[in-house]
């Protein structure tokens, strides 16, 4: 881990960082920030889901030090530099705040525009942890829509070494560099960037992969264990897709594929009924205890 000296030195004015939304990914986001000496607010929507993230930041943490990923100190330290409101107005000092509420984009139109409003700094950074969703559409809800992006990290954001940044057409390039500074140098993550499209990259080539495995399924071709094991063992993929697909959320990859296939209308990008079917269910993957896999 990068002293935090260091830090500060090489990534300049980013310093007190905001995280709207304390999910799966949020609080991923929270954590990492934490860990890498920013100084954190997590704002949520209910006293409840205050409760929830902070218990699953602490949880994370706590995994991490038995892991020896890191030290109790440092685990100690990343939970004093986190802190937690139910009002976004306690955002208004941050200098990058990074979106991460659920892939609706009503709703992430509404909360740009509301951030727009709150941050003091004229040059603070909007992102959008969105994995499919128009940074344009953000971006246009607000009055600075040259500092707006994406900043897509992939779960869980602790441990997964990518983020992909994401410009719309008005972003600035200043802005894409301060970021790209944040997530390599700050945080110690890989970039790539992508244009402004549903999907971005890595999504845009999964998407098919994952959605032909469900197909496969729903036709009675092969069963989930099968289609894993052919893809682990004879392609050496770390994951099969249905199990990939149970990490990422049902919920998740279902809405990802309606964005998709929305902008493209290739029914390579159309969820599959039975997609469709497992989460009205409530069978959204790992965090639900069932998906495609039973979990204990």
């Amino acid at each position: 881990m990068m002293p935090t000296s260091r830090r500060k030195e090489a990534v300049g004015r980013v310093e007190r960082v905001g995280v709207v939304g304390c999910g799966l990914m949020g609080s991923g986001i929270a954590e990492l920030s934490a860990l890498a000496g920013y100084e954190v607010r997590v704002a949520v929507s209910s006293k409840d889901s205050l409760v929830a993230g902070r218990s699953r930041i602490l949880a994370s943490l706590d995994r991490a030090v038995r892991a020896e990923r890191i030290g109790a100190t440092e685990g100690d330290a990343a939970v004093g530099r986190i802190s937690f409101t139910t009002d976004l107005i306690d955002l208004a000092d941050r200098q990058l705040v990074i979106e991460s509420i659920a892939e609706d984009k009503a709703a992430k139109v509404e909360l740009f525009a509301l951030l727009d409003k709150t941050l003091e700094d004229p040059e603070a950074i909007l992102a959008s942890n969105t994995s499919s969703l128009s940074i344009t559409a953000m971006a246009s809800a607000t009055g600075r829509p040259g500092q707006v992006l994406g900043l897509h990290f992939f779960s869980p954001a602790q441990l997964i070494p990518l983020v992909e940044i994401i410009s719309s057409l008005q972003t600035a390039e200043s802005v894409l560099a301060r970021a790209e500074e944040f997530v390599t140098v700050g945080l110690g993550k890989q970039a790539i960037r992508s244009t402004d499209r549903a999907g971005f990259v890595v999504n845009a080539l999964l998407m098919p992969y994952v959605l032909a495995a469900v197909r496969m399924v729903e036709s009675g071709f092969a069963s989930a264990e099968t289609i894993d094991r052919g893809m682990t063992l004879g392609c050496s993929h770390p994951v099969g897709p249905l199990k990939l697909a149970d990490l990422i959320g049902l919920d998740v990859l279902r809405s990802v594929a309606d964005a998709l296939y929305d902008e493209f209308k290739n029914a390579l990008y159309a969820p599959p009924p039975l997609l469709t079917r497992m989460v009205e269910s409530g069978r959204l993957g790992r965090k639900a205890g069932r998906g495609f896999y039973h979990y204990g």
